[in-house]
């Protein structure tokens, strides 16, 4: 069967940089940053399920973020001030996204497309995307705490926007987080024993 390339773009994910418009001492590729909004996706839906006592799903918040950004495989990740620069640069990019994951959705076979949409698409349980939107801000947050700590100030009003951002959301589990999990970031290999 030829033309059913899914997978194989998928796995490009890690040739597309993130954080284009700023110095970098560490470069992210959107698969490096697609795993970790996975694994906060999940580490949100466990706390929400076995701290607070809330139902969740962490299988499913996993596999929603894995796919979170796929439609970046085509359009490349465009910078934050350029993508809400002005409503209609943030509504065509909100098209173009679309035509790519209904494109990207070519090239699985017919069998496997609907169990795909809804990740490639993110529309999924409206309570999982809540907890992958978390987890997408807390990952770029993770990602400026540990600019920072290298001494690259580059990421220092990037930190407290999305620190900002991340206090509005008002999630317990995300709170539980930051308060928890979070300090650990800010510390070295050794600083962890």
């Amino acid at each position: 069967m030829s033309g059913l390339h899914f997978f194989a773009l998928i796995s490009r994910m890690k040739y597309i940089q993130r954080w284009g418009l700023m110095r970098n001492v560490v470069q992210e590729n959107v698969q490096e940053h697609s795993h970790m909004v996975a694994v906060l996706a999940h580490a949100l839906a466990v706390i929400r399920r076995d701290v607070l006592g809330q139902p969740a799903d962490p299988n499913a918040c996993a596999a929603a973020a894995l796919f979170h950004d796929a439609s970046e495989i085509m359009t490349g990740d465009l910078p934050t001030p350029v993508k809400y620069f002005n409503p209609s640069i943030m509504r065509d990019y909100k098209e173009v996204e679309r035509l790519s994951k209904k494109q990207l959705m070519t090239y699985l076979p017919k069998g496997m497309q609907e169990t795909y949409r809804p990740l490639v698409f993110e529309e999924t349980d409206e309570d999982v995307m809540i907890l992958v939107k978390a987890a997408d801000k807390l990952a770029a947050y993770i990602k400026c705490v540990e600019e920072l700590k290298t001494g690259n100030n580059e990421f220092k009003k990037a930190s407290e926007q999305v620190y900002e951002t991340l206090k509005n959301m008002e999630l317990p589990e995300l709170d539980y987080f930051l308060q928890h999990f979070l300090p650990s970031f800010s510390l070295s290999l050794d600083e962890l024993e």
